[in-house]
């Protein structure tokens, strides 16, 4: 222990040894160049006994021993120098001292060495070596001062915040696995990012241009599809992921057991898309599932609607759409069950409307304030309930979407085990509201099918999932797994799914999602999801600096692993995140920070052989324009009857 006690012993014992030091250096002087006292016993006996002991040590008989020796005790004196550190101290400098100072304190030997001739040679050799003790003193004071122990020039604390990673492949037949390397004590090493249980959810997080489509979900669709999957693809910019699909789905479907078909819903292309009625009636078993898409379409439509559910008027819009639905699904066995249908039975007058309306016993409960406010004349009210559904249906009233609307070439049951399916759905960046629409009505309904027990294994893929909206994503997240449903969202940011979401509902997802991978991120999400990555234990270095001493000091602390600032700063095709295992294959290291490695060249090669989708149909303007009109003509059908 540092006591003073202690350090005034210690000082007390470097006084003594500087002493003996100069001691020994001034009686060697004495003993070169001044007359020595008589070694008889005619001078001073005491003078004359002190020189023949001196004389037998055989200490002072030359240049070097005495030096040597009064070297020794001046070493001896220096450890106990505790110099003040400084942080900035030369390293180079008390090294100059000491070695200037050695050269002047040997000079006797030096000149010996190189034969030179000094004239008046004791004073120069006594001031000489005076000179070269001193430095020898300044040198050893400034060594001390220089701090061993620098902090780390680590400025960024890359070195620290690395972390051990799993090097395994682990595979089974439903794992997505990503080859990719990270840094681990300044050491680059290969490793997996292993999802071994997709089931649970992944959510894939980006700004534009971190790499979420052509470093992980890319792979989410090709390793799938080659494990056997059915899929659902949501394409934002078709046809990127759409063309990946098909390709992928023409090399691999001898691997099912039966073979997958391959369909796709293009509204901008009608020669490349095929035909699919969302409500379709066969699908449709109660009113409640009338009721889930009356609201997925209008939220799909007027997304401010997400935090209002509840309002007397959006309840109002929901229920009368909900209405229409279900009285075209009982009118005639459900011929005219479609999206166009509903758009154009929800323009005809009221006086036609709610009398075809009242037929049908099923929904007279829903009809019931429509009809009370038109029979008490509150025209006011009854527009306020049902214009902002016409208003925001009418925004749907287009041949082309009437045309895809309206067809049957597929179900949306994709994993049906007799009939598997590969199902992709384009949204287009310049129309994202009202394609988007129609495509969380698609979404709703296909979600409703698939998650059901007795299924073939399924996989659906969101890229930009936050443009379209899904019902009750998180209970489908929740409920999938025993369902054999992987479903993986792509999104931007956390702030982008509260906007199109809420608050609420964006949070929810964020904590039920067992696999989380995210390129560069900033704000609260890198916050979140460094917190979710967990903390390591951490070297710590501090330098204290007084006006007695400098001193470096070490510990250990626990920190983040990742922190915010270095999520926000990731390269593109650098990620973090944390997977999730299963009781019977466990994974110690869930998590990571690592940078994925695609083969460039080989993905380059294998787009360059892609195929193009091809033609569904020769689809001719007229032919589109006929189906649109042929729905309005069988709602002025079904209104005649009605006023009959």
């Amino acid at each position: 222990m540092q006591t003073g006690e202690n350090d005034q012993a210690l000082r007390k014992i470097a006084d003594m040894a500087r002493f003996i030091a100069v001691t020994v250096l001034v009686v060697h002087f004495l003993y070169l160049f001044y007359p020595q006292p008589s070694m008889t016993d005619d001078g001073n006996p005491i003078l004359s006994r002190l020189a023949r002991a001196t004389a037998r040590t055989g200490l002072f008989g030359g240049f070097i021993r005495a030096k040597l020796f009064s070297l020794l005790f001046l070493l001896l004196s220096l450890m106990g120098i505790k110099g003040r550190k400084t942080q900035n101290a030369s390293i180079y400098l008390p090294f100059i001292f000491v070695t200037v100072g050695l050269v002047f304190y040997f000079n006797a030997f030096v000149l010996g060495f190189f034969k030179l001739q000094i004239l008046n040679f004791p004073a120069f050799y006594i001031l000489f070596s005076c000179t070269g003790f001193l430095m020898l003193i300044a040198g050893a004071a400034r060594i001390k001062r220089i701090i061993k122990d620098k902090l780390s020039p680590d400025i960024f604390n890359r070195d620290q915040e690395t972390f051990p990673q799993e090097e395994r492949l682990l595979e089974n037949g439903y794992s997505i696995n990503l080859p990719a390397k990270y840094v681990f004590k300044k050491e680059s090493r290969k490793s997996w990012v292993n999802i071994t249980n997709p089931f649970r959810g992944n959510l894939v997080m980006g700004t534009p241009g971190s790499g979420k489509s052509y470093f992980v979900i890319r792979h989410v669709i090709t390793q799938h599809i080659k494990k056997g999957f059915s899929m659902f693809v949501y394409d934002f910019k078709l046809p990127d992921l759409s063309v990946i699909a098909y390709n992928h789905w023409l090399r691999n479907k001898h691997r099912y057991a039966v073979a997958p078909s391959f369909f796709i819903i293009n509204f901008d292309d009608l020669k490349r898309t095929h035909r699919c009625n969302p409500l379709d009636p066969n699908a449709m078993l109660d009113i409640t599932d009338a009721a889930e898409s009356a609201r997925t379409i209008l939220i799909g439509l007027n997304r401010e609607w997400i935090r209002k559910q509840g309002d007397f008027f959006v309840e109002s819009a929901i229920n009368f759409v909900t209405a229409v639905i279900w009285f075209l699904k009982k009118y005639a066995n459900g011929k005219y069950c479609t999206l166009p249908h509903v758009i154009e039975l929800m323009q005809v007058d009221y006086d036609v409307l709610f009398p075809l309306l009242q037929t049908e016993k099923e929904i007279e409960v829903l009809i019931n304030p429509f009809l009370n406010a038109y029979k008490n004349e509150a025209m006011e009210q009854l527009e306020g309930q049902i214009a902002s559904a016409k208003v925001a249906m009418a925004r749907l009233s287009s041949p082309q979407l009437y045309y895809v609307l309206s067809g049957n070439d597929f179900s949306l049951d994709i994993n049906d085990p007799e009939h598997p399916k590969i199902v992709c759905m384009g949204n287009n960046p310049q129309k994202i509201q009202i394609y988007g629409a129609v495509l969380s009505l698609y979404v709703n309904r296909l979600v409703k099918l698939v998650n059901k027990k007795n299924k073939l294994k399924c996989s659906l893929v969101f890229d930009e999932f936050p443009t379209v909206y899904l019902n009750g994503i998180d209970s489908l997240i929740a409920t999938a797994r025993s369902n054999k449903v992987s479903t993986t969202l792509g999104i931007q940011d956390l702030s982008q799914l509260r906007k199109d979401y809420g608050r609420e509902q964006a949070d929810v997802i964020m904590g039920i999602v067992g696999n989380i991978i995210s390129g560069q991120v900033t704000g609260d999400t890198a916050k979140q999801l460094s917190e979710r990555i967990g903390r390591i234990m951490q070297d710590r270095e501090s330098l204290s600096i007084n006006s007695g001493d400098t001193s470096v000091s070490k510990s250990k602390q626990l920190e983040s692993a990742v922190p915010p600032s270095k999520i926000s700063a990731l390269s593109a095709g650098e990620f973090v995140g944390t997977v999730a295992d299963d009781p019977q294959n466990k994974i110690g290291l869930k998590a990571f920070h690592a940078e994925i490695l695609n083969d460039h060249k080989a993905l380059k090669r294998e787009e360059m052989g892609y195929v193009e989708i091809p033609e569904v149909r020769k689809i001719k303007p007229e032919a589109v324009q006929k189906v649109y009109l042929k729905i309005k003509a069988d709602i002025l059908g079904i209104g005649d009857v009605g006023a009959n």
